[in-house]
């Protein structure tokens, strides 16, 4: 049987080891993790890009490159390249398709000519001679008129021998030059025809005279319509039925060929 201070001695005891067991079954406590290193940090930021670069590849890559101003620059220079090799090709390509039709052309017109050759060139004005009235005039050059056309005033139709004529005087104002001595006279010619003019206010006839004319060295007779043409820059003009085949236009110049002269012994040879 156990004394008094035995018990209390096996109670102590015991009291001790259950409080043991009690420290050793206690969870324990939350503890901080200790902060992360300078060298541990960079590890783990080097771990953190090789798993991002094996997860992307190559694109990663490339994009990363691709914010590289020098290397931005870089596909900017190749890409201006490539377009002006593009253009260079073009334009290569074009130049041989053009030479391919004009050698297509060439092949198919053997007999072609210089349109110029053989012919007189002419300005946009030129001064022409009217022997027989005995006076130049400045005439304008026009491609888009058919027949040539004369400035008359005091138009007269009369018959002669049964054929019909007419009787005029040129249609000149103060600014048009002329031989002063016949600007006021009377001209006489056989009509050679009419022609039929369509205009806003109704359809007019207008006679057709033939007159010998000079130009340079071109001497023929050429048909004149006659009308008032005193509200138009020039008194004469010559049309496509005159420059067929004599005559090419270079609207560039004018006056390539001189002003006639004309005196009154000239004037009496020519009648």
């Amino acid at each position: 049987m156990l004394t008094r201070p035995s018990l209390v001695v096996f109670l102590m005891t015991g009291l001790s080891v259950l409080g043991g067991c009690a420290q050793l079954n206690k969870p324990p406590a939350d503890v901080p993790p200790p902060p992360v290193t300078s060298p541990e940090f960079t590890a783990r930021m080097d771990q953190l890009e090789n798993m991002l670069s094996t997860q992307c590849g190559s694109n990663l890559s490339s994009l990363i490159a691709q914010r590289d101003p020098a290397v931005i620059s870089q596909n900017v220079t190749e890409l201006s390249q490539q377009v002006r090799n593009m253009r260079n090709d073009i334009t290569l390509l074009a130049k041989n398709n053009k030479k391919q039709v004009i050698e297509k052309n060439q092949q198919s017109c053997p007999q072609a000519v210089d349109l110029g050759e053989g012919k007189t060139v002419l300005g946009r004005n030129e001064w022409i001679g009217l022997p027989t009235v005995g006076t130049y005039l400045e005439a304008r050059i026009d491609t888009g008129a058919n027949t040539s056309s004369l400035s008359a005033r005091d138009i007269t139709p009369f018959e002669r021998d049964g054929e019909n004529w007419v009787r005029f005087k040129l249609g000149l104002d103060d600014k048009d030059q002329a031989t002063e001595a016949v600007r006021n006279d009377w001209i006489e010619a056989p009509v050679v025809r009419r022609v039929k003019i369509i205009q806003a206010t109704g359809e007019a006839s207008r006679p057709v005279i033939k007159l010998l004319m000079t130009l340079g060295t071109i001497r023929q007779h050429i048909e004149f319509t006659l009308t008032d043409r005193t509200h138009l820059e020039f008194p004469a003009l010559l049309g496509r039925r005159f420059l067929l085949d004599i005559a090419i236009v270079d609207v560039a110049r004018q006056h390539v060929h001189d002003q006639p002269v004309f005196t009154q012994q000239a004037d009496e040879t020519e009648q």
